[in-house]
């Protein structure tokens, strides 16, 4: 007898609980599925048969027996496929290849100078196809790219500005789609960071959730109700953008005293090369204030200060649990995170700043990349709930 379309949608969403379950709570058994879902058995059973044959899970050795025969413990096949997830930054690509859980089995990295649009795409060709050679052999192969890119990207997966690249309206997502014939994700880096550390990271037990990625430029994820806020068009979180000197110095962005200018790597490089450091880097003048110099340190502490002032209206604005300072400029923790606090007691409200936890990124340099595997593993699983088979 064929299923009627509800029946179909029932069946569906019940096969995507019991994965769901797996995936979380495994090494786990049918019998305590059946009593974590709710399920009863032999829907249970029925659909893990169809799990195991579309080689999303194994059998597994047995768990303890509570009475009876000892239970077959079920597990997620992470091997069944790969993705691969990308860093496009502004100086260099950072590319990894994970299997189903996340778990990184290879990782490249290209630096550039030039920002040139084909220049850049070709890189991350290159990038790419070198992670998709080196996957190992798996049912589903490569089942999504991802990218993470310092910019504005629609809900298209158009790069619509990315002004630290001089990029004005790239439609990544479909070259990428053309190119490579998987699914493909192209996401704002910050929105992917916060959505990395949320999954995998620091802010695993936050609903309320502000990522701050600092780097030559600053771009801001935010995970609001346990879930990322992209708003209207995705265009959320361009908070390197807002003002904080209202006649301050003109930005790419076309607008002028952005928040970027003042507490970003490349602000931090401008004015250590205005104290006489030559050829600086975060490296350079980090390795300085552990040396003792106290030109320095307080470079380093301007720079937190004015991380602080826009942390502090994120703070009054969205209220958050909790705020994550990511990328490049976390390698300056000891001297920009003090002085970031040291800010928000001054000039926040006091309800809002006993509310929230500072923390630095526990992903570090992978939190974008992560947050694209993320991206990648729940769009291939969400597909295989409409039934694709393994090749």
């Amino acid at each position: 007898m064929s299923q009627t379309w509800n029946q179909h949608v029932v069946k569906k969403e019940n096969k995507a609980l019991v994965l769901e379950t797996i995936q979380e709570k495994a090494p786990i058994s049918r019998a305590s599925i059946a009593q974590v879902t709710g399920l009863n058995k032999g829907t249970v059973s029925s659909l893990v048969s169809e799990l195991i044959d579309e080689k999303l899970i194994n059998e597994s050795g047995t768990g303890e027996s509570s009475g009876g025969r000892r239970p077959v413990m079920l597990l997620l096949n992470e091997r069944a496929g790969y993705t691969i997830s990308v860093d496009l930054g502004v100086k260099s690509i950072l590319g990894v290849l994970t299997d189903l859980r996340g778990n990184i089995i290879n990782e490249k990295r290209i630096r550039f100078q030039n920002d040139n649009v084909d220049e850049v795409l070709h890189l991350l060709y290159t990038l790419i196809s070198e992670l998709k050679l080196n996957a190992p052999t798996s049912e589903y192969g490569i089942v999504g790219i991802g990218v993470g890119v310092p910019g504005v990207v629609t809900t298209e997966g158009e790069i619509l500005l990315a002004p630290n690249l001089g990029w004005k309206k790239v439609p990544l997502r479909k070259m990428l789609a053309e190119h490579y014939q998987v699914p493909i994700t192209v996401e704002n880096e910050a929105n992917a960071g916060a959505y990395g550390e949320k999954v995998y990271g620091v802010g695993q037990f936050s609903t309320e959730l502000v990522y701050a990625s600092v780097s030559v430029g600053i771009g801001v994820g935010l995970i609001l109700d346990g879930k990322l806020y992209k708003g209207l068009r995705g265009f959320s979180g361009e908070l390197g953008h807002m003002t904080i000197e209202k006649d301050g110095v003109d930005c790419r962005c076309g607008n002028k005293g952005c928040w970027e200018l003042y507490a970003s790597e490349k602000a931090l490089i401008e004015q250590a090369e205005k104290k006489g450091y030559k050829a600086a880097s975060v490296e350079h003048i980090v390795e300085a204030a552990n040396n003792g110099e106290s030109k320095a340190i307080k470079l380093l502490e301007q720079l937190g200060d004015y991380l602080g002032v826009g942390i502090t209206n994120i703070i009054h604005i969205f209220n958050p649990e909790q705020v994550v300072v990511g990328n490049t400029l976390q390698l300056a923790e000891n001297y920009i995170m003090p002085a970031i606090e040291r800010r928000i007691e001054k000039n926040a409200i006091g309800f809002n700043k006993n509310d929230v936890q500072l923390n630095v990124a526990k992903l570090k340099k992978h939190s974008t990349v992560m947050g694209m595997a993320a991206f990648n593993i729940e769009k291939f699983f969400k597909s295989s709930e409409n039934e694709i088979m393994p090749n």
